[in-house]
Order: C-alpha cells, then structure tokens, then sequence
C-alpha cells in the first residue's frame, strides 16, 4: 500500500527555520512529483512548493526566497526548508505525491509561528 507521512512541523520563534520531511514508500519515488501544500485555520489549502521528477522547481510568491524544495529520490523523500519564518505560515503543511495518474496526500504536520 502506499504511504505518504509528514514529519518536522512544530512551534517556531518568527525569524526561525524549520525543515519538513516527507517520506513516501509503495510507489516508484524517482518518477513522481511532489508537491507542499498548507491549509492555515479556517482557511482553504494553497499551494507553497513543487519539484518535477527531473528536479525542477516552483513556488507560491508568498513563499519565493523563504523556501526551498529538494528531493532525494534515494530516500524516497522530499524535504521543504523554510526559513524567515513569519506567522503567516502558520498552517498544517501537507505533502502531495503526484504522477498524472494517481495522487496521494499525506496526513499533514502541523506549523506553528509564534513568540
């Protein structure tokens, strides 16, 4: 079956860095895209970063300077690295596993920016 689990979310100082992991197994890692996604309360999910099969990357304005997406296909993981944190981040961070033919979600890591 597959699994995409989350990892690394927490409370952090504005200003502060957090890294988020994303581990994916019963799939062919290396030929999908993988995205981050975050849902802040109440409001609705929004796209924060992606990175293709091939190693390119985009992200949402919001984010661009901040952020940055890598993959590491040996450890069937993508990580976002976030720094300059503010407390608009705030949200659960999602990790989206994407072939264009099938779409996984794992279960969210929560982020919180605070002092």
């Amino acid at each position: 079956q597959v699994q995409v689990v989350e990892s690394g979310g927490g409370l952090v100082q504005p200003g502060g860095s957090l890294r988020l992991s994303c581990a994916a197994s019963g799939i062919i890692f290396r030929i999908y895209a993988l995205g981050w996604y975050r849902q802040p309360p109440g409001k609705q999910r929004e796209f924060v970063a992606a990175i293709t099969s091939g190693g390119s990357t985009n992200y949402a304005d919001s984010v661009k300077g901040r952020f940055t997406i890598s993959r590491d296909n040996a450890k069937n993981t993508v990580y976002l690295q976030m720094n300059s944190l503010k407390p608009e981040d705030t949200a659960v961070y999602y990790c989206n596993v994407l072939n264009g033919i099938n779409n996984y979600w794992g279960q969210g890591t929560q982020v919180t920016v605070s002092s």
